[in-house]
């Protein structure tokens, strides 16, 4: 068994090709893929090819542009690729846990990147090692791997993936190649994301669609959920669950996780951000001179806001542009030192004006505090933080790095704590209610777990 420190959640970026015309150089147009999902992970990255026969890869600890250069990526060829980003959320994550994770069995090799958390994946890697598994990774990928690869010894690859699926429970959307196919998958929740893009004859399977973008592809459609979808010569196939999947994406996606200008369901990122901070005017407008927002996910929102209230909008903070995200930092003390070097204030906007700060969520507190501090030695008359997400009261149990409930400050503190606490002149949040209406809930559901408490799959902990 694992120690508690050992164990891993990780938050992801997943990325798959199949170009069955040979029109593509599918290694370096992972690497471009690879590089608009940078946001969803930055501490591992690795690339799959598979030539037909063979599956080669390289995957190393890093940033995508410092792990692979021309001569790494000109010998990784073939028609099939896979490649993942990721950031580990719980524990410490190690260069064995870099995927894809590559597996061979009696019928060939899987490579496989998942994205997500699995909340049954100690009790099903305590009944495979007694079974004589022998584990080289704490990611819960490597259970997936290995059952899909038991139950592929016996039937076809779909066959053994829905299988699987009836067993594990969580939170995954995968892309996975054997030598010649190319595989995605979502849970039967959907509570991670997964898009289908073209380009040409070639189709890719990604976390976002900012991806495709980058890799110059169409948007087709998301992966259902439940829906597993794969793609060779004779080109894309869908198969289909026998029930009716209730869906619950991460509403977290729409608030923070995804890039701005991605397509999430249909809704434009972007387009959600705003409408939030809008509807935090809405909700909670002050008097003041000037709205800011945290770069960069607070930003969309700030403008919403500024736009609503009529309080002119502008820059208080400026990003160091070669500074990742500090919420996805490992450690606290990471995260509290990338703050300082990721952001400054803009004195010059900020000296004596009132101020409003919307940033899109707080999550532990500490690092609300430093900004706002920031922005005080810079001069600023009053400082109202405003939120664009509701308080964070709950962890995640599928992949978002909320960490246990006790050290989340919204739920132990109320609004008025905190405000003190970071040293606001006032404070407060959208509404659950609000939040909702930024999204269109006709066309899917959302797990708001980290709000609420209530989670699409039942996990095995206790909340107090």
């Amino acid at each position: 068994m694992l120690s508690e420190i050992d164990k891993l959640k990780e938050e992801c970026g997943v990325f798959g090709i199949y170009d069955s015309e040979g029109a593509h150089d599918v290694a370096k147009m992972t690497y471009y893929g690879l590089y608009a999902l940078q946001h969803r992970g930055q501490e591992s990255a690795g690339i799959a090819v598979s030539d037909g026969d063979k599956i080669h890869y390289y995957k190393r600890m890093g940033l995508v542009p410092e792990i692979f250069d021309s001569e790494i990526l000109d010998g990784l060829k073939g028609k099939i690729a896979v490649g993942h980003v990721m950031y580990s959320t719980q524990g410490t994550n190690y260069p064995v846990n870099a995927q894809p994770l590559v597996i061979k069995y009696r019928k060939g090799s899987i490579a496989l990147a998942h994205n997500g958390n699995l909340v049954n994946a100690d009790r099903l890697r305590s009944e495979l090692e007694e079974e004589g598994i022998i584990f080289q990774t704490s990611v819960d990928s490597e259970v997936m791997a290995n059952l899909i690869s038991r139950f592929a010894k016996t039937s076809t690859v779909e066959k053994a993936i829905r299988k699987t699926m009836e067993i594990i429970k969580g939170a995954y959307a995968l892309v996975m190649m054997t030598e010649d196919k190319l595989i995605g998958f979502r849970d039967p929740y959907g509570i991670r994301p997964l898009s289908i893009g073209k380009k040409v004859n070639s189709y890719i399977l990604a976390s976002e669609t900012c991806a495709f973008d980058t890799v110059g592809a169409d948007t087709i459609r998301d992966v259902q959920p439940g829906e597993i979808v794969v793609i060779d010569d004779q080109g894309i196939k869908s198969f289909m669950p026998e029930k009716d999947c209730n869906t619950a994406l991460c509403i977290f996606e729409f608030i923070y996780f995804a890039r701005t200008d991605s397509i999430m369901n249909g809704m434009s990122v972007y387009m959600s951000r705003k409408k939030a901070g809008r509807i935090l005017a809405q909700e909670h407008p002050v008097d003041a001179d000037l709205v800011i927002g945290v770069p960069d996910s607070g930003t969309t929102a700030a403008i919403g806001y500024a736009e609503q209230s009529g309080i002119k909008y502008g820059e208080g903070l400026i990003k160091n542009r070669y500074v990742g995200r500090t919420f996805i930092q490992p450690t606290q003390e990471l995260r509290e030192q990338g703050v300082d070097i990721k952001l400054n204030a803009l004195k010059s906007m900020v000296e004596g004006k009132r101020i409003i700060m919307v940033d899109d969520s707080i999550v532990r507190g500490t690092t609300s505090g430093r900004i706002v501090d920031m922005l005080r030695r810079a001069g600023a008359k009053e400082i109202h933080m405003r939120i664009s997400s509701p308080p964070v009261k709950y962890p995640c149990y599928f992949g978002i790095d909320t960490p246990e409930r006790k050290h989340l400050i919204g739920a132990q503190r109320s609004v008025q704590e905190i405000e003190q606490l970071i040293g606001a002149d006032s404070l407060a949040y959208i509404s659950i209610e609000g939040l909702m209406e930024t999204v269109d809930v006709r066309k899917c559901g959302y797990c708001k777990g980290c709000f609420n408490g209530i989670y699409p799959v039942e996990v095995a902990t206790n909340l107090k």
